[in-house]
């Protein structure tokens, strides 16, 4: 893959610990991570951090991007604010650009049709079963799932998230991807090795 910007969705309530290892590693890997916003106006994340987004929701071209991350957050559940960011996903994965949606982007996705023909996975399956969507013989109930060019998450997997990231854009690849994740999610310190040899 010749593109190297990841673009991350951020908007107010924007769960921050959900991309913490995915961004991190990506820059340490050659990646830059762009933030997009619905504006470039200021944004307040759920844990008080506010984030000036570096682009605007319709100056985002699928072409310019190697990956679109969605987070989850409050307003996912409170109304149709960020189906903007949902509908953009289509996008995304209309032009075969990767889209990893993590939480209550899960819902988004679900309300944009995005989960319907898919395998995937979110918090629980009633929790998109909520939605409408018609997509729960999809449901895998797993860590995360990747099903072409869509990675989902739930909520308190933020580090197998992350490593279906890295598979997907070949960050780490055979047992470096599998040593990451023993080393950042089981605490598994010969998977250090393995990562620095």
């Amino acid at each position: 893959m010749t593109r190297r910007t990841v673009h991350l969705a951020v908007y107010d309530t924007y769960a921050d610990w959900e991309t913490g290892h995915t961004t991190a590693h990506l820059t340490q890997n050659g990646f830059t991570v762009k933030t997009v916003g619905l504006t470039t106006d200021l944004v307040t994340t759920m844990g008080g951090v506010r984030i000036r987004p570096d682009v605007a929701l319709a100056d985002l071209d699928p072409a310019d991007s190697a990956l679109l991350i969605l987070t989850g957050a409050s307003l996912w559940d409170t109304g149709d604010d960020l189906a903007p960011f949902a509908a953009r996903a289509r996008a995304f994965l209309d032009a075969q650009v990767p889209v990893a949606a993590i939480c209550g982007a899960t819902a988004g996705l679900a309300r944009e049709g995005l989960l319907d023909d898919r395998a995937h996975t979110s918090a629980v399956s009633f929790y998109l079963d909520a939605t409408g969507y018609k997509g729960g013989e999809h449901y895998v109930d797993t860590d995360a799932v990747t099903d072409g060019d869509l990675i989902t998450a739930g909520p308190t997997e933020p580090v197998a998230f992350a490593r279906e990231v890295f598979a997907r854009l070949g960050v780490y690849e055979g047992e470096k991807l599998n040593a990451w994740y023993r080393l950042f999610h089981d605490s598994d310190p010969s998977a250090y090795e393995v990562l620095n040899a």
